[in-house]
């Protein structure tokens, strides 16, 4: 295992088009643990090959469980070839990405989908996800066509994450003014 270098916007890479995987063999596999292992220590809830330099359609979406509504399971997936057969309804949210730090905006997506595609081993998989889980298979397989969430973000909402450290003094100035 093996943690991979995340391609930032300013790398072409990531505007470029995915191949369809073909071969599933022990290298797909490996790139598939080593994407996981990438995600989990950026502390990210999806990433794609083409984030990693790697131009194949393979996505993993890890979202843990409670994180989009309290009480709802956590949900994990690995998937080559994926693409959405079903979608429906809306929902606007706040979106970011690994290959885009620091960075926010509100974006527009279904708000229930069906995915399909393969697993590593080839073998057909059907995934019906929604709510924010919808959300992380949608931003993860605009990668697989070059598409960033800063492609889709509504006007007016990109912003700059806050730093640490003002959030934490606005957070002392609060309390301060709270005990005067």
């Amino acid at each position: 295992m093996a943690i991979l270098k995340i391609l930032t916007d300013d790398n072409p890479r990531l505007r470029l088009k995915s191949q369809k995987v073909v071969k599933f063999d022990k290298g797909l596999r490996q790139l598939a643990t080593n994407l996981i292992q990438t995600m989990q220590q950026s502390n990210g809830v999806g990433i794609s090959a083409p984030q990693v330099g790697e131009l194949i359609k393979l996505i993993v979406v890890d979202v843990p469980e409670d994180m989009d509504y309290e009480g709802s399971p956590g949900f994990k997936a690995v998937v080559v070839n994926p693409e959405i057969v079903k979608c429906e309804g809306e929902q606007l949210g706040e979106e970011g990405c690994l290959s885009v730090p620091g960075w926010y905006g509100e974006v527009k997506r279904f708000k229930d989908i069906t995915v399909r595609g393969q697993d590593v081993f080839g073998k057909p998989v059907k995934i019906k996800a929604s709510d924010f889980t919808a959300v992380v298979f949608q931003h993860e397989i605009d990668h697989l066509s070059g598409i960033l969430f800063t492609d889709l973000v509504l006007p007016n909402t990109l912003h700059k994450a806050k730093a640490a450290e003002d959030s934490i003094k606005d957070e002392i100035e609060e309390k301060v003014g709270e005990t005067i």
